[in-house]
């Protein structure tokens, strides 16, 4: 895609724009949540902090690996267009029907609900609210990225700065405000025994978690000067993402305890409520309410992109493949994805959907950064602006390891696992009834 052209995306994303999209989609309502799902399966701060820790090393090995894929093909579509190049479109065709059509809309409709049910509380609206406020929530987001990349990262960064504010709070309260002992962080829980081998279902909360690093790579072909920017934007929001999750914990240890971070449902707004009463709850709902829109806003710009991608490779209806020649945005697909997003949200599906295309989303990770290998054989002799260090340690480690949690969510929830890959098998018959269309057209 050239800049030139009426029909290609510009290239308007700096680095801290970049950073910002790296922080801002990994960070959503998990943080606020997970923690005290990760202290019900370990013993004490200890093994939990360094959960926080193994997944974050292992998440910035992958986000190594999507920068080097990312200076390569510096192109709307990311995980789509390596699948394509590496592996031929029934591959590519598979991932994007389950992520594209499936996951980024559903992902849209569970956070924009989460937002809306947080925002209502903020301001004392009643439940009734929150599917009006959610459906609003999308179509605003959408409405925003019809007038390019710029005014998405306009929104983009405001939030993400609303967030980091949120986790700030955090941190302020947890380790100054709330006169916790640090002796909490390493104290031994005596409250609840944890089962040996527990630690690897505490593992994996903390990587979905950190999931997320991959849209920036979706809207690589709105970054300038990809092939430094992307590593750099890359690697500098995933660092800061880590930073953040640990600290958090930190905070979370020192002001509630191992045992109260394990016994609580909404670890965050408990904190705060320790300093600040009922008002600290409703800070705190700000502050998630903040965030979860942010996160939003992601999605619908990395998924609309996948879409558009897929639609110019006629994998898709051709008009979604279009590009606004004023605007230089996807838009006939960030209305395909926002409308499908609000009948998901409206008919309040998005949570099983979410929880059978888990395994989808991470094989596709999986197979994503396998490509790499592709390329670096492919293109032995081409050299590259960017190279992930430790090559082939790396994409071998994280590979093994998404493979690993593949296995470990199949044995702990083999029914959500079996409907994932009963969705990505669907997509067979889609995909030779749309080539045999196609076909039949071009006849």
């Amino acid at each position: 895609m050239t800049n030139d052209s009426s029909s290609s995306y510009l290239r308007r994303l700096g680095i801290w724009d970049g950073a910002a999209i790296v922080v801002g989609g990994v960070i959503g309502a998990g943080i606020f949540r997970t923690p005290a799902t990760v202290a019900e399966r370990t013993a004490s701060g200890l093994p939990l902090l360094s959960l926080w820790a193994i997944g974050g090393l292992l998440t910035l090995a992958g986000v190594l690996c999507y920068a080097e894929l990312g200076a390569r093909r510096p192109h709307a579509g990311g995980i789509y267009i390596y699948l394509r190049e590496a592996f031929g479109p029934l591959p590519a065709f598979l991932f994007g029907w389950t992520m594209a059509l499936i996951n980024y809309p559903g992902s849209v409709a569970a956070v924009a609900t989460t937002f809306a049910d947080y925002a209502c509380r903020a301001v004392s609206l009643p439940n009734l609210w929150v599917k009006p406020v959610a459906v609003g929530a999308i179509a605003f987001i959408a409405g925003v990225n019809f007038f390019g990349i710029r005014a998405g990262a306009w929104m983009q960064n405001l939030f993400t700065l609303l967030k980091v504010a949120a986790i700030v709070m955090l941190l302020v309260v947890g380790l100054v405000l709330a006169h916790g002992h640090f002796g909490n962080v390493f104290a031994v829980d005596t409250t609840h025994e944890v089962p040996s081998g527990a630690w690897i279902g505490a593992l994996l909360p903390v990587l979905f978690t950190y999931g997320g690093f991959h849209y920036l790579n979706d809207m690589a072909g709105e970054v300038r000067d990809p092939q430094r920017t992307l590593p750099r934007a890359l690697a500098l929001g995933m660092i800061g993402v880590v930073v953040c999750y640990v600290l958090v914990n930190i905070a979370y240890l020192v002001g509630l305890g191992h045992a109260g971070l394990a016994a609580s449902k909404a670890p965050a707004a408990d904190l705060m409520s320790h300093i600040f009463g009922p008002r600290g709850a409703t800070i705190m709902a700000i502050g998630i309410a903040c965030s979860t829109f942010g996160y939003c806003s992601i999605a619908i710009a990395g998924g609309a992109r996948v879409l558009q991608t897929m639609g110019a490779d006629g994998m898709f209806f051709r008009s979604v493949g279009q590009i606004d020649s004023r605007w230089r945005a996807p838009q006939v697909a960030l209305a395909v994805l926002g409308v499908w997003a609000i009948v998901l949200t409206l008919s309040g599906t998005f949570g099983q959907l979410l929880d059978y295309t888990t395994v989808g989303e991470w094989l596709g990770h999986a197979f994503g950064i396998a490509t790499l290998f592709w390329y670096r054989r492919q293109f032995a002799n081409q050299p590259s602006p960017y190279r992930v260090p430790l090559y082939p340690l790396l994409p071998f480690v994280f590979v093994c390891t998404v493979l690993g949690v593949i296995i470990a969510t199949a044995i702990n929830t083999p029914g959500d696992a079996g409907m994932s890959l009963v969705i990505i098998a669907c997509g067979l018959p889609v995909y030779a009834l749309w080539r045999y269309w196609q076909g039949r057209r071009a006849a």
